[in-house]
């Protein structure tokens, strides 16, 4: 028996990879399909069954390319109706991969079709689940993701998930291994466990949600207590995974195209295309194309194109460093954005010396900062989540979290100086590149961000403990 676990930390998600007598399933696997059949193939096996926990909303899954290169069934538990052909399992339902068993228990709560696939070794043992968004280390998906499509409020899913633990999970046994779809980092969840495998036996002990003396009413109200808006390309990935999507192949070939300078630009004038630089934060800062965005391949830049980019089917142009073109275009995929209609060649580098306009934003390091902040009065843009700027911020900063600064552009003034920052310098370029694209001239990146500030003697607010953190 062989299981793995595949796990992509930018998106903070587990596909899973499990073979036997030369057969193989995967569980949740992203939209590239070539690691799984390469690993598959290296092995001498076949991919019998991709395994979907539940039409998944923060990324689009490769289950339909994955099936259609190897012939493998598609299976989703109980009440899920997809626009392609699958097999629905039934609530108890047992498939054979080699000598295993996967038995399918149907775990409703996070949304209605979601399951949970508890694996039984070769002699019947259970040995692992596959929880999906049912289960997390730590914490148990969020149920307010499914209620258009339920036609149930959070309140009414959260006590079909509370069902669901405890008639199907929490009855295992405790040396069942747990293997999540998400880990910490995901907005599937409020507050995951930063490990990515544990046992059952110490999620009893440890997951608020698993306690054995929680009441329904108790458990619908932390659980609901506290969740955040969903990224905007939630919804949008749902209809994806559930009615299909363009060839990933097709996607890689269209958007991995080299466009001269000329090219390029000839390519956002024509469509209307977002021109999306994904090199280092500080590396756009010395130079970009003019209204380009930033989004650092080097962090969670699937979701924050996810949260900041509208809609799925929005034109975009790639700026990378050289070499990286088809991580962005696959990475973008992997959340739905298919139409990204090439890169610029030779990067940055070609456009400047064409003789192009370039713009630039000024970042200063922390105690620079600190000196300006010490003798004149600044205005200050804490690009954090709520959570973070509240446990703690510099004295006098105004909280307007990136995923929301499109609603709130009204309040930072076009005609003085404004100092962006966030916790370490990531979203806080990509908010300046937001602002100064679209008009704001007067602004200034603080890198490093609130870590480096403290450590450059900023006054700041006493700390108060919080459990929202971000990237």
């Amino acid at each position: 028996m062989k299981v793995e676990q595949i796990y992509t930390g930018c998106l903070a998600q587990g596909a899973y990879y499990i073979e036997s007598a030369g057969e193989a399933a995967i569980v949740d696997p992203l939209r590239e399909t070539s690691p799984y059949i390469e690993k598959a193939e290296k092995n001498g096996a076949k991919i019998k069954y991709v395994l979907e926990t539940h039409f998944h909303a923060d990324f689009v899954s490769g289950h339909i390319d994955l099936a259609s290169k190897t012939g493998a069934t598609i299976v989703y538990g109980p009440t899920a109706t997809p626009s392609f052909k699958a097999h629905i399992a039934t609530d108890g339902e047992e498939l054979k991969v080699g000598k295993l068993t996967i038995k399918v228990l149907h775990t409703p709560g996070h949304t209605m079709e979601s399951t949970t696939y508890l694996l039984k070794d070769e002699h019947g043992k259970d040995y692992a689940i596959f929880s999906g968004d049912t289960l997390f280390l730590g914490d148990v998906g969020r149920p307010d993701l499914a209620q258009k499509a339920a036609h149930m409020t959070q309140e009414q899913l959260a006590g079909l998930l509370f069902d669901s633990l405890r008639t199907k999970i929490m009855p295992l046994a405790d040396d069942v291994i747990v293997y999540p779809a998400h880990g910490a980092g995901s907005a599937c969840g409020k507050n995951m466990m930063k490990e990515t495998v544990d046992t059952l036996g110490n999620q009893k002990k440890v997951n608020y949600a698993l306690r054995s003396n929680m009441t329904r009413e108790e458990f619908i109200k932390e659980v609901t207590d506290g969740l955040l808006p969903p990224p905007a390309y939630f919804p949008e990935n749902v209809r994806l995974n559930k009615e299909g999507y363009e060839n990933i192949d097709t996607v890689l070939k269209k958007g991995t195209r080299a466009l001269t300078c000329d090219e390029f630009e000839a390519a956002a004038n024509e469509t209307g295309a977002l021109v999306l630089d994904t090199r280092h934060q500080q590396t756009f800062a010395e130079g970009f194309v003019p209204n380009s965005i930033n989004i650092s391949l080097d962090g969670n830049f699937a979701p924050w194109a996810g949260t900041l980019i509208p809609g799925v089917n929005h034109p975009i142009l790639i700026v990378a460093e050289p070499g990286r073109e088809t991580e962005a275009v696959t990475r973008l995929a992997r959340v739905g954005y298919d139409n990204t209609l090439g890169y610029l060649k030779g990067g940055f580098e070609a456009w400047k010396n064409a003789g192009k306009d370039v713009d630039k934003i000024e970042s200063i390091p922390a105690t620079e900062f600190a000196m300006r902040a010490k003798t004149s009065k600044i205005k200050v843009i804490d690009v954090r989540k709520p959570g973070e700027h509240s446990a703690e911020h510099m004295e006098g900063a105004i909280n307007i979290p990136l995923e929301y600064l499109n609603e709130h552009l009204a309040e930072i003034p076009k005609n003085e100086t404004v100092y962006i920052h966030c916790a370490g310098g990531y979203r806080s370029m990509t908010a300046s590149s937001i602002l100064k694209a679209r008009g704001w001239n007067n602004l200034v990146d603080v890198a490093g961000g609130f870590k480096a500030m403290v450590a450059a003697g900023v006054p700041k607010t006493d700390y108060t403990c919080s459990t929202t953190a971000s990237k």
